[in-house]
């Protein structure tokens, strides 16, 4: 139930950031710096790999460690790469309101990244070492 609601949450906000303003920012920076967050999100699936991938942070049945790819730096990149994609949006048509639903997905990535790795040290071998030499979401920042 905790899995589906940091993922109903998730949705929820990416679909009013979505609805409230343009997708594609008018700046050409932003319009890049939204680029490379969906390229970070495509190189993260890719190096997951699809059979391994999960929307809710439940760790699937034989799943493995990945630590190729973007996953050498840092241990959540798909959340990386929504934070990258989405901030370009609220900076091209800000408001308040569209601000608050960009930090309420910040707060609910990083609850739901947290409940995650809780459940990926119990369930995959070698996860706490990882976390030693890798960053939650920003390279050589946290």
């Amino acid at each position: 139930m905790k899995s589906l609601l940091f993922v109903l949450i998730q949705f929820g906000t990416l679909g009013v950031i979505a609805i409230t303003g343009p997708i594609i920012p008018s700046n050409q920076w932003l319009l890049a710096l939204e680029a490379a967050g969906i390229l970070l999100g495509v190189w993260a699936v890719l190096a997951m790999g699809i059979g391994n991938f999960n929307i809710t942070p439940d760790v699937k049945r034989n799943s493995h460690l990945v630590m190729a790819g973007p996953y050498m730096l840092v241990r959540h990149p798909m959340y990386t790469a929504l934070l990258l994609a989405t901030l370009p949006l609220i900076v091209n048509s800000y408001s308040v309101f569209r601000l608050s639903v960009w930090l309420l997905l910040l707060v609910d990535l990083l609850l739901k990244l947290s409940y995650e790795e809780k459940l990926l040290k119990r369930a995959l071998t070698g996860y706490s070492e990882y976390m030693q030499k890798s960053y939650r979401l920003i390279p050589f920042v946290f």
